[in-house]
């Protein structure tokens, strides 16, 4: 039997595909799928919704604002019926968090109260996507995500500072963060 060039290079196009399909569940798919489900609230915001010209910026802070495009929120509420898929759906974000493209910035919390952890996506000096899961063992959990371009881990940390002083037309954001009320 002869093979052809043509079939081993259909071959190699099938195992590619295969192999590319076959990566898991991704954190952006986790957000669609799970952003019309019950006990689930998502949000997309652009950065420009935020009156930032009113928070004193340093030179280091103005430039990681200006490399944040916007983020994306997803909230799970927890109630007294649905401590199960709680879990459930925290191992799962959990479990995509995992993922070797993840870097680890920090994490903190406890388990009685909750936990934090910040990860990322792109290289010590420079990333793409910074999210951050947080769980509240009485409330909840949230995932935002912070999408940019070549943003500087160092940079966005020194925003944080100036987070809560920023003022915003978004009511969403609000909301989202009654949620967990």
């Amino acid at each position: 039997m002869k093979i052809s060039t043509r079939n081993i290079v259909v071959v190699f196009f099938l195992v590619t595909m295969l192999t590319a399909c076959n990566q898991g569940e991704t954190l952006q798919s986790y957000f669609v799928v799970k952003q019309e489900s019950s006990n689930f609230m998502s949000i997309d915001i652009p950065v420009s919704v935020f009156d930032i010209a009113q928070a004193e910026l340093t030179e280091e802070q103005a430039e990681a604002y200006k490399s944040i495009n916007k983020l994306n929120m997803l909230g799970y509420k927890l109630e007294a019926n649905n401590m199960e898929e709680y879990k459930t759906e925290l191992l799962q974000i959990q479990t995509i968090l995992k993922n070797d493209k993840y870097e680890e910035l920090f994490r903190g919390g406890n388990n009685s109260d909750g936990k934090i952890v910040v990860k990322y996506i792109g290289t010590d000096s420079t990333i793409d996507e910074l999210v951050v899961l947080g769980n509240m063992n009485n409330k909840g959990f949230a995932v935002v995500r912070v999408l940019g371009d070549n943003m500087e881990p160092a940079k966005i940390m020194k925003l944080g500072s100036v987070v809560g002083n920023l003022n915003s037309e978004e009511n969403n954001i609000t909301d989202f963060l009654e949620f967990f009320n």
